[in-house]
């Protein structure tokens, strides 16, 4: 049994965590916690210039962390949420750097998944990227974690992710709204 309370006071403390996700298994640290979205950079070795996007408990935490979304954009939510589909929303003001770009913050609510009851446990956003190294490919279990990424960790998650495609990405700070990689939700872009 997973102890989620404890896994919540290694967030609270800064710490960084592999955890399952319903895609891949991701690195998950808190958001609005400058030194810990520092951390999961590092740990990735990833390009200040690569955002990060967030993993939230609901669809109401989006107003957290974004300005309201379109009609378009929540109907989106509504229909895929949670599960796979990361929605670009124009970002609040305050958030760290490294999680936005040109003003956009990327959003999802995970479906079924470890990383699901720790957002939920936590109720703060937390870091969405998948745990490994930048460029290299994507892992299933703490298992497949190389060495140094392991050795950065403060915290490991049991489980495996199924695998398979990443999350969906769809711009929502346009009118239509644009598909940005094809993912693990099938959506037509002639819908948008």
């Amino acid at each position: 049994m997973v102890d989620l309370a404890a896994l919540v006071r290694v967030l609270e403390r800064g710490g960084v965590v592999a955890c399952p996700t319903e895609t891949w298994l991701g690195l998950l640290a808190d958001a609005l916690n400058e030194k810990a979205v520092a951390r999961v950079a590092e740990l990735k070795g990833r390009p200040a210039d690569m955002p990060i996007a967030l993993l939230l408990a609901d669809a109401q935490a989006v107003a957290d962390v974004a300005e309201v979304p379109s009609a378009a954009a929540r109907a989106l939510m509504e229909a895929h949420w949670p599960g796979p589909l990361t929605i670009l929303l124009a970002a609040k003001p305050g958030l760290s750097p490294r999680l936005t770009r040109e003003g956009k913050l990327g959003v999802r609510v995970p479906g079924p998944s470890p990383a699901a009851d720790l957002a939920r446990a936590f109720g703060g956003p937390l870091t969405a990227t998948s745990a490994n190294r930048t460029g290299e490919p994507s892992l299933r279990s703490a298992d497949e974690l190389p060495v140094a990424l392991a050795q950065g960790l403060d915290g490991v998650v049991p489980g495996v992710s199924p695998g398979g495609a990443p999350s969906t990405l769809i711009d929502a700070t346009t009118s239509p709204m644009r598909l940005l990689r094809a993912g693990a939700i099938e959506i037509d872009p002639a819908t948008l």
